[in-house]
């Protein structure tokens, strides 16, 4: 199975260097732009992607209007598991307006394990993230149908996955995409089964 891990597209927070975790902002116009004619123009064919046979999305709306034009054709699937980390206080604002902050200090110090006041530490969030994909997976391996299936979500969903399942390892950090991009990995069914959990052949999307 071939796996798409796509990150939504730009939003206004995003533009502006802001903590976007569960404000639930829709794509900026500069965003949609980027997606339909820079990063993606000719769509996900024209990358060299397949048809999906399943677009799974989170339950914010920056993920599902960014499905929505690199795959108009998919019925979306919603699991809010994949939603983007909470960062609580600091939501919705940026370094310059933090960086006084001394449990912003902290949060950084922590390189982003702690949780942030009133929001998710790093291990909620990855773990909650995990179960989503797990069960996600679980469900077309069940369908026994060779394709591939797209996961347009967010940059720590995508981080949290990687981090748990690429193949070889490597840190959380190291998987960072910019928005409208990701990784295509693939994932062999019969070694998933058996519990040898990899995802290998990781190349970078668009």
């Amino acid at each position: 199975m071939e796996l798409y891990l796509i990150r939504h597209g730009k939003t206004k927070g995003n533009g502006e260097g802001r903590y976007i975790g569960s404000t639930d902002e829709p794509l900026s116009a500069e965003g949609r732009r980027e997606l339909t004619e820079v990063l993606w123009k000719g769509g996900y064919r024209g990358t060299g992607l397949k048809k999906p046979l399943a677009v799974y999305v989170s339950g914010l709306v920056r993920t599902q209007e960014t499905a929505g034009l690199l795959f108009p054709e998919a019925e979306l699937t919603v699991r809010c598991g994949f939603n983007e980390c909470d960062f609580g206080e600091f939501e919705n604002k940026s370094y310059e307006e933090l960086k006084e902050n001394p449990a912003y200090a902290a949060w950084i110090e922590s390189s982003g394990v702690l949780a942030p006041p009133g929001g998710e530490a790093k291990a909620d969030f990855a773990g909650r993230t995990l179960r989503a994909f797990e069960e996600a997976v679980s469900e077309q391996l069940s369908k026994g149908e060779e394709g591939a299936v797209a996961f347009v979500v967010h940059g720590g969903s995508i981080m949290a996955i990687l981090e748990h399942y690429g193949f070889p390892r490597e840190g959380f950090y190291h998987w960072q995409a910019k928005n409208g991009c990701g990784y295509r990995a693939v994932l062999h069914g019969g070694k998933w089964l058996a519990g040898e959990r990899n995802l290998t052949e990781i190349r970078s999307i668009p």
